[in-house]
């Protein structure tokens, strides 16, 4: 597939290094050169420097033969220009990132005026993750497979738990559930475990299994899997209106602490069911006046990362039990972040970027290749991989068992006819099934017949 990324700022970087390392074409086009020399040294990327609103730029970046057009530039009225230059030029799918609520409010006119694929708002991405997590305050990140069916949760196993210094086999011997661990991170390392595989308190470890599943499995080894009853939201940005909206909506209880008066004040306006307080976040005197101790939980969501992560680590000190998500803008720094136990992290433009790879990926899918999702997980040492199984796969039929698959190959989930099952050595691929894996990201599996070792 082809695809063409105009806008080499943070998203389309990284956007364009993850298609790169799938194997797709990919031309960059940034009026810097100095941006574009930072990304083509470290890819396999086609950059050219020039407008990405140009008919003539497009042409000569080969718009005309293009399977996708990704316009993630700084400017929404760019990007929706150059996605319909695009559309009237080429036989493709265009995508263009929007920030403006007023564009986002209207986005299902848009999408079909403009004929784009997707139109995207990081800051209702990130709010609609962030709601995902506080409705299952246990886990530090989710995703979904099987069109929502099966669900990957990653939590961090506490020193009480049911678990902590038990086998993987004591899971289906005592707990009787059908759950999968797919990964374990353990200071810095990251493993795919065989049944035999101890886990220690302090794990973070990735589960594999269908909703219902896992909540009962979370509740047996203790911990607690309730959404929460209200939200303290420190900042009040457009990120947070889209969380409050969404979080009401639950019947959560929301309290939003902003400093600037104006703002205060629109939010009133537009949040009825929220309580508002203008005032300086970083207060502890306020924020214990306000109850940060008592609520259950608290999202960081001003325009400072450094802020943010300091706001987290004090509502943390102030109760053990607090849910608290924490908005993180910058794309480096992940594993001194990731040893500050946060909780949550939650980064708007990565999750813009994952978005797009994800429906690239889906149409990618629907060319030939099988694979439907693709998720990173453990800092993006490891991948969960959904195919979805045709008549050309050669493992199909043959039991698992009698499978020469490759190491670190871990087979988590089989969907077949409407029902999700834990596969046993017996067991076979079929045609027609949604087979999800586990792999090492070095391992580049992306073909199901790439985990077989011959």
């Amino acid at each position: 597939m082809n695809i063409i990324i105009v806008g080499c700022g943070k998203v389309g970087s990284t956007i364009a290094n993850q298609l790169c390392n799938e194997g797709y074409d990919v031309t960059v086009i940034d009026n810097n050169p100095n941006k574009l020399r930072a990304v083509s040294d470290g890819m396999d990327a086609m950059a050219m420097v020039g407008d990405g609103t140009s008919y003539t730029t497009l042409r000569e970046a080969g718009i005309e033969n293009a399977d996708v057009l990704i316009a993630v530039t700084d400017s929404d009225e760019k990007n929706l220009l150059c996605c319909v230059i695009g559309k009237r030029t080429g036989n493709l799918a265009a995508i263009a990132r929007v920030r403006n609520p007023v564009y986002s409010n209207e986005r299902e006119f848009l999408q079909k005026g403009f004929g784009l694929a997707m139109l995207i708002n990081p800051e209702s991405a990130g709010a609609e993750e962030m709601g995902r997590i506080f409705r299952f305050p246990s886990a530090i990140d989710i995703e979904t497979f099987a069109k929502g069916k099966i669900e990957l949760l990653t939590v961090r196993i506490p020193e009480k738990s049911l678990l902590a210094g038990k086998p993987l086999t004591y899971i289906h011997q005592k707990l009787r559930t059908d759950v999968l661990v797919a990964v374990v991170r353990r200071k810095g390392q990251v493993i795919i475990p065989s049944g035999d595989f101890v886990i220690e308190a302090g794990d973070l470890v990735s589960v594999i299994a269908e909703h219902e599943q896992a909540h009962e499995f979370f509740r047996k080894i203790g911990i607690e899997t309730h959404w929460v009853r209200d939200v303290m939201i420190i900042g009040g940005g457009k990120m947070t209106y889209y969380m409050a909206k969404n979080l009401a909506a639950s019947g959560i209880g929301i309290k939003i602490i902003e400093k600037d008066l104006k703002r205060s004040e629109v939010l009133s306006e537009l949040l009825p069911d929220a309580e508002i307080i203008c005032g300086d976040g970083t207060d502890e005197d306020l924020l214990l006046e306000e109850g940060i101790e008592k609520v259950d939980g608290v999202a960081a969501v001003t325009g400072m990362d450094e802020q943010n992560i300091m706001l987290t680590l004090f509502a943390r000190s102030q109760s053990d039990n607090v849910k608290t998500v924490t908005k993180v803008g910058k794309l480096s720094f992940t594993k001194v972040i990731d040893s500050l136990d946060l909780g949550s992290v939650v980064n708007p433009k990565e999750t813009t970027a994952e978005y797009i790879i994800q429906f690239v990926r889906s149409m990618r899918a629907s060319m030939g290749s099988n694979v439907e999702n693709l998720y990173k997980i453990a800092n993006g040492e490891a991948e969960a991989i959904e195919f979805h199984v045709t008549e050309k796969t050669r493992a199909v039929s043959i039991p698992l068992v009698k499978l020469n698959t490759k190491k670190n190959i871990l087979i988590g989930k089989i969907f077949r006819n409407g029902r999700a099952f834990t596969p046993t050595g017996h067991d076979s691929i079929e045609v027609g099934d949604s087979v999800i894996l586990v792999v090492l990201s070095k391992d580049k599996i992306r073909d199901l017949d790439d985990i077989l070792a011959y």
